[in-house]
């Protein structure tokens, strides 16, 4: 639960053969890692070098670092370096491997003079990647999935909330599908972030949830029905949660980059709500104020979550309510994606070359384009959740 976009540089050096792996920012993380009493002035990563004059003009010359301290004058053997949101320790006899070191470049080609990797006098590896990758979309290997509340595996994720997976194949990787939870309820431990994705929606299934995003005014409550577009890098925070909240959060691609803002402060002055983020706006809808509309023959009523619009139609999702006794909906689709998630109810799900399945509250199931289906709900009637890449698949 995705101004500047440029992500925070990272480093990688194997420590005493360890892989040890820093994030480095110029902005500050204060916020997030408290430092009592100021003790902590500054950081160094301590690399070995024998070659320290031809390491340190390689630092300098070629990577653009800056020295900062160099002793002893008369014969150094130690030299302090910075730049790039790192500060490095080139040191003779130092314990320990030359380790790796990731530069996040415009243009990687600038420093790389035609080579894939730079390799610097004592041995540290130099990896040269673009700071703003495009991002690249999976080619989908569509299936049929049925993910069953039953045999749910719930598993910690990020800032403390319990996620399940709901399409475990992924369809090749073009899809996320989680259900998420927060037990306890109260203050998250959440921070201002944002993800590098295509398409994100959350639809509260249970309880409720404050969160505030860029430029979209004051925090605000996700309450149970509710649904909201985080369109791409739009930066948010979740700031507290009733107990046993649950929520149903989808996105392309599957493997996806959250980045930390460590300076940007939320709420933002200024509400922008037409803005756009990669060419999709914010949406949020609220079910108290929605409208239900009835679908063909009465057999199904159904509510739009304004998806298609905030996405230029991208997506859509609607909820789709149908009485006990409606005649089952049979039908094909030629949506890249056509995921469903059980919020009410039960029905039986009857899907050709297989055998008839009951789905029950809590469950998912993704069936693939072109396969013929019929969903027919039980004596409780069905309420449902329905998610199509693009819109109207």
């Amino acid at each position: 639960m995705s101004g500047p976009t440029r992500p925070p540089a990272t480093a990688a050096i194997p420590v005493n053969h360890q892989r040890f792996v820093l994030v480095t920012s110029s902005r500050s993380r204060e916020a997030m890692h408290p430092n009592p009493q100021g003790n902590v002035r500054s950081a160094q990563i301590v690399l070995p070098c024998d070659e320290l004059e031809e390491t340190l003009a390689f630092f300098t010359d070629r990577l653009g670092f800056r020295v900062d301290s160099i002793h002893p004058a008369d014969e150094p053997s130690v030299a302090v370096v910075s730049g790039h949101g790192v500060c490095i320790r080139l040191q003779r006899g130092a314990s320990g491997a030359p380790g790796v070191l990731r530069l996040l470049c415009r243009d990687p080609s600038v420093l790389a003079g035609g080579a894939a990797d730079l390799v610097a006098p004592n041995g540290t590896r130099v990896e040269l990647v673009p700071s703003e990758p495009p991002l690249v979309l999976p080619l989908l290997r569509p299936s049929f999935v049925l993910a069953k509340a039953a045999d749910a595996r719930w598993v910690e994720g990020r800032a403390g909330m319990r996620y399940r997976d709901l399409i475990p194949d992924r369809q090749g990787g073009r899809f996320v599908a989680s259900h998420i939870r927060i037990h306890d309820g109260g203050p998250v431990p959440d921070y201002v972030h944002f993800h590098v994705v295509a398409f994100q929606m959350i639809y509260c299934a249970r309880g409720w949830v404050r969160l505030v995003y860029e430029d979209q005014g004051a925090p605000f409550v996700l309450r149970e029905g509710d649904c909201v577009l985080q369109p791409p890098r739009i930066r948010h925070r979740v700031l507290e949660s009733s107990p046993g909240m649950e929520v149903i959060e989808l996105g392309s691609p599957a493997a996806h980059e959250t980045f930390a803002d460590h300076e940007l402060g939320l709420p933002t002055p200024v509400s922008r709500p037409e803005r756009l983020f990669d060419g999709q706006r914010f949406v949020r809808h609220q079910a108290a104020a929605a409208t239900w509309r009835p679908g063909p023959d009465a057999a199904f009523e159904w509510r739009d979550l304004g998806l298609a619009a905030g996405t230029a139609g991208r997506a859509g999702a609607r909820i789709r309510r149908v009485p006990a006794g409606a005649p089952p909906d049979e039908r094909t689709h030629e949506a890249e994606l056509l995921f469903r998630f059980v919020l009410r109810g039960a029905a039986t799900l009857a899907c050709e070359g297989r055998d008839a399945e009951h789905v029950g509250e809590g469950d998912a199931f993704v069936v693939p384009a072109g396969v013929r289906h019929a969903v027919a709900a039980g004596p409780q009637g069905l309420e449902l959740l329905e998610v199509t890449l693009p819109a109207g698949g």
